[in-house]
């Protein structure tokens, strides 16, 4: 079945199928919108990633796929011209709804596989948190996401506000929700979490830091049915202890109440709303003069909450891995629309790599994290065009057991020791000049 999954995945002529489930207008000639799907996988998991690489892909692999019906004629004949226009005017014809239906199909059926929850907590565990992305400086998308401003003045590249949630122990990544940062449309992080919380498996467990830790974003989890971990603040936690002292390592019950600031901000806050859970306090392990504040709604023991929120750092990692392995962090696309898909085909494509290197682990007897996601995904593309030339199960099955015996081979490595220094913060490079008005003298 896991096979199966990656092959409707990794095959043009497989796509066919989700997209005739989904009730989506495939189209005909050369770039049908299971191939425009198919190639804006392979740019997300391809280093270069242009689309003069995809078209030539394309003209390549049509040779073997002469004895397939599901593609075009002049596919099967091989006339495909190496020219980027047509696939250019796919692209951009190609409706959001169906790269939004490919990234929830890949992301519900590969969740429903990989699911392997936590002894003490039989549920998968998902932490959420933002990111910005950096996009082209054009006049629509500086309209829809317009820049910052700073003390130097206002910004030159469109920013967008994107939040995720992620699968803490397979990385998994559900559809994103986005919106303009700045602006007077700016939204906020949890506002964009309460939107994705809808996409979420019913029993999944959500883990946040401080910045979710409120009241409203709690109130959301709950009413969705579902239990929360969220990081407090220290002075958040005294106002919900009644200034009140809690140890570390203990727990107190209560009922949390939204103050009246917060039913100004949030006035569809009804009346009586309240969450229940408890308020655990915990010593930070690095730093022994520090107490960390939670508040959750799972009844288990300070010790394994403490253990839990640890997981919340893989999404920093995660989120590294999107951006910049999968090459999301600046978005060079001209108009909203095309941006919205290329960020949900390249969510499709990590989700892909992930996939593979949870397949691997799990034959390897590792887990999933103890393996390079850039090694992974240098073995997916390399291993991409012999998948497509399989003309049956078994050798698809032997093209991607040599692909999982590569990716287990990608095994990371184990400090030793600690570190015997601290972490730092890199100074930022030089930069070019600012250019200067040319009604402006210079001094001698």
């Amino acid at each position: 079945m896991f096979e199966r999954i990656l092959q409707t995945t990794l095959s043009a002529s497989s796509i066919n199928e989700l997209c005739r489930k989904h009730n989506l207008k495939v189209g005909r000639g050369i770039y049908s919108l299971p191939v425009v799907i198919w190639l804006m996988l392979y740019q997300r998991i391809n280093s270069k990633g242009t689309l003069s690489s995809a078209v030539h892909f394309l003209a390549r692999q049509a040779v073997h796929w002469q004895q397939q019906s599901e593609v075009g004629k002049r596919i099967r004949e091989g006339r495909i011209s190496t020219r980027t226009g047509g696939y250019c005017q796919a692209r951009l014809k190609m409706p959001k709804l169906g790269a939004s239906s490919v990234a929830d199909h890949i992301f519900e059926q590969l969740q429903a596989l990989m699911r392997k929850p936590l002894l003490d907590v039989p549920r998968p565990v998902f932490v959420v948190d933002g990111t910005t992305l950096q996009l082209a400086h054009e006049p629509e998308l500086v309209k829809a996401f317009p820049p910052g401003r700073n003390q130097h003045g206002d910004n030159h590249w469109p920013t967008m506000l994107l939040v995720v949630f992620h699968d803490a122990h397979t990385g998994l990544a559900t559809r994103p929700s986005w919106g303009p940062m700045y602006g007077k449309r700016a939204v906020g992080e949890q506002e964009l979490a309460r939107e994705a919380l809808q996409r979420l498996p019913a029993d999944a467990i959500v883990l946040a830091d401080g910045n979710f830790g409120i009241f409203w974003f709690a109130y959301e989890v709950q009413q969705t049915q579902r239990q929360g971990l969220l990081r407090l603040t220290v002075s958040r936690a005294q106002k919900l202890l009644g200034g009140n002292n809690l140890r570390p390592g203990r727990r107190r019950k209560t009922e949390w109440t939204p103050s009246a600031w917060e039913r100004k901000v949030h006035p569809g806050l009804p009346d009586g709303a309240v969450v229940k859970g408890w308020v655990v306090a915990c010593r930070n392990p690095a730093r022994k003069d520090e107490i960390l504040y939670f508040f959750t709604t799972l009844d288990v023991k300070p010790k394994r909450i403490l253990a839990l929120y640890k997981l919340r750092w893989n999404i920093e990692t995660d989120l590294r891995s999107l951006k910049r392995t999968v090459d999301l962090h600046r978005v060079s696309s001209k108009t909203k629309d095309m941006v919205e898909k290329e960020v949900l085909m390249a969510v499709s494509a990590y989700n892909v790599v992930r996939a593979v290197l949870y397949l691997s682990a799990s034959e390897s007897g590792l887990t999933p994290r103890q393996l390079s996601f850039s090694a992974a995904q240098d073995a997916v593309t390399a291993a991409w065009p012999y998948l497509q030339r399989a003309h049956d199960p078994g050798e698809f099955h032997e093209e991607l057991q040599r692909l999982l015996q590569a990716v287990a081979q990608s095994k990371l490595p184990e400090r030793a020791r600690k570190r015997v220094y601290s972490r730092e913060i890199w100074g930022r490079g030089g930069h070019f000049p600012f250019r200067r008005s040319p009604n402006k003298k210079v001094r001698s």
